[in-house]
Formats: C-alpha cells, sequence, structure tokens
C-alpha cells in the first residue's frame, strides 16, 4: 500500500494541478520565501504579495540589506507580521554565512523555520527525503488510517508524520510534498471532500467505514472572542493622524495605525463615519472609526505622525488603518 499511495499520488499529480508561481522555481530563497507565506495564509492571497516581494528583494542578499520598516511595509495586509521579522533575521542569517543551507538541519537553524518549512524546502529545493506534515497532510493522513487521534497532540503529530514519510518516494520527496498537499488542499477538503475524485479513494479507510466528515480530530479548539473597538480619524488639512505601536505591544509593534481615544486623553470623539470587521485568529473585532478634532498637544512618550493618504504606501500602515481610511474614502 506505501509503494501505491506514492505512485497513485505521482500519476495525479502529473495529470494536472494548480499553476502556483513558486512551482516553476527551483530556487531554494523563492520556495523559502512562499512557504513562509503560505503558513495559515490561502495561496490564492499570497500570489500578488509573492510577486511584489521578490520584485523589491529578488535574491537572499537584497532582502538581507533591507530595512524592518521596509520590509513590514511590503508585508502589510498578509498577517501575522513576526513571519517578516523572522524572513529579514533568517535573511541576515544566510548572507552571514556566505550561501543558502542546503539539508534539513541546517534549515532547521534559521530564525522562523520549524519543522514543516525545513522539510518543504530541503525536498523541493535539494531532494531530500523529508515528508511535510502541514495541516492538509494531516487531515489526508487521518482519512487515510481512520486515525481519530487529536492532531493537537504532539504523539498524534509524530504518528501522522510517520505514515507520511513511510509513504514518501525518496527518488522524488518534493514531487511527492507537492502532491500530497495539493490533495489535501483541492479534494480532501475539511468540509464536502471531494472523494469521488480522490485518487487514494480505494486505500482511504475512513471512506470504507463511512467516517470521513468525522476526520480529522481537533480536540480543545480556541472559542472565538468577539471585541468592539473604536479608532479615531482625526484630520488636520489634508492630513491623518497615525500613531506607530511601539516594541512594548504584543500585537504588529512597528507597525503604524489609526489612534483610538485611550491614545488621546481628553479628545472627544464625534459623528461614526462607519464600521468594519478584522478578525486576528480567534478574535473577532468589530471597529468603529469616528471623526475627532485634532488635539492641541500629542501626547509624550509617543510616536505620532501627520500623514497624507497617498504616502501610505511608504511606511507599514496596518489592515485596520487601511481599512479605516478605505471607508471614509480616503484610501
Amino acid at each position: 500500500m506505501k509503494r501505491r499511495v506514492s505512485s497513485l499520488l505521482a500519476e495525479w499529480y502529473a495529470r494536472g494541478h494548480r499553476d502556483l508561481p513558486w512551482r516553476r522555481t527551483s530556487d531554494p530563497y523563492r520556495i523559502w520565501v512562499s512557504e513562509i507565506m503560505l503558513q495559515q495564509t490561502r495561496a490564492a492571497a499570497v500570489i500578488p504579495y509573492y510577486h511584489r516581494f521578490l520584485e523589491r528583494f529578488p535574491t537572499v542578499e537584497a532582502l538581507a540589506s533591507a530595512s524592518e520598516p521596509e520590509v513590514l511595509s511590503l508585508w502589510s495586509g498578509l498577517g501575522y507580521y513576526s513571519r517578516a521579522r523572522n524572513l529579514l533575521g533568517a535573511a541576515r542569517q544566510i548572507a552571514a554565512r556566505g550561501a543558502f543551507p542546503r539539508q534539513y538541519d541546517e534549515l532547521r537553524e534559521l530564525a522562523g523555520v520549524g519543522d514543516y518549512t525545513a522539510a518543504a524546502v530541503a525536498s523541493i529545493a535539494f531532494g531530500e527525503p523529508r515528508a511535510v506534515l502541514d495541516g492538509n497532510v494531516l487531515r489526508v493522513v487521518s482519512r487515510m488510517e481512520n486515525d481519530a487521534g487529536d492532531i493537537r497532540s504532539p504523539k498524534t503529530r509524530e504518528r501522522f508524520r510517520a505514515v507520511a514519510e513511510s509513504w514518501l518516494d525518496p527518488k522524488q520527496p518534493g514531487a511527492f510534498n507537492q502532491a500530497l498537499m495539493e490533495l489535501g488542499a483541492t479534494v480532501c477538503l475539511p468540509r464536502r471532500p471531494l472523494c469521488i475524485e480522490c485518487p487514494l479513494r480505494r486505500q482511504c479507510q475512513a471512506l470504507q467505514r463511512g467516517t470521513v466528515d468525522q476526520l480529522p480530530v481537533k480536540l480543545g479548539a480556541i472559542q472565538p472572542e468577539r471585541i468592539e473597538a473604536v479608532l479615531l480619524l482625526v484630520r488636520r488639512g489634508h492630513r491623518i493622524l497615525l500613531r506607530q505601536r511601539p516594541a512594548t505591544e504584543r500585537r504588529m509593534p512597528g507597525f503604524w495605525d489609526l489612534p483610538a481615544p485611550e491614545h488621546l486623553r481628553g479628545i472627544r470623539p464625534g459623528a461614526a463615519i462607519g464600521q468594519f470587521r478584522h478578525t486576528i485568529t480567534h478574535h473577532h473585532y468589530t471597529f468603529t472609526v469616528k471623526a475627532a478634532r485634532a488635539p492641541k498637544r500629542l501626547p509624550t512618550g509617543a510616536l505620532f505622525r501627520w500623514l497624507a493618504p497617498r504616502e501610505a504606501s511608504d511606511i507599514p500602515l496596518s489592515t485596520t488603518a487601511k481599512k479605516a481610511l478605505r471607508l471614509a474614502g480616503l484610501l
């Protein structure tokens, strides 16, 4: 069965798959950038960021010489900004060593590179026989094995990794990993999987036992938290007031955002301009944007800036600020 899984996947993948830009290259730098961007982000959302990022930073040396605000500005809107900071830090590590690491263990030493990313880059770019284990692969393995283990459990994940390793084609590990991830992303879907189209349907134990819709099992899922917040649109002529998040703030330090009432003591919010929703992991925000008059004095000890909306592309502007400015017709 193990060899059969590998050959069936290879045949299925060879017949056609999504034409994604990072699949047209063997450059480890470009593969690595794509894998970091794809963490917890859909491929369709990543594509435009991938093209813009590589146009500005075509090599790891170009990225290593960039400033953090420059990198964050290009990353703005993609979310999970620690990825961008780690990418920059890792690029500087690679530049310092003089060559891109070629082996899994060396890749694991880079900032922000975990087991999955190291296995993906090592197998796709360098042909090292390492199976990847992302959410798509976990789902496929769970159903193929009819295994109801909690995929949040380290023991379950190691067991599933061993299964994926047993399927791996050591002669074409990169193609195998991409095929397995593609199967999970396009056929073995979380809801309404396309089992009739699956090349592994005859080998799938969950399909045979009628448990596909019950797998994978994820215990202890975090319940969503709903939060209401206010952002202030403070204008002075054609400029708006922005506040930079300090390094002490957990969420998006270094990014520029509209101030909240608590940032401008004594200010009286005016009429509501509108509302928008914004989700960060399990936090579901409803932001109300309100107009406010410019204060006579800005607080000391914090970094504020008056900025024309057209200058927003020059700084790392938060997604919430962009949404608020679009709501006000300023962006």
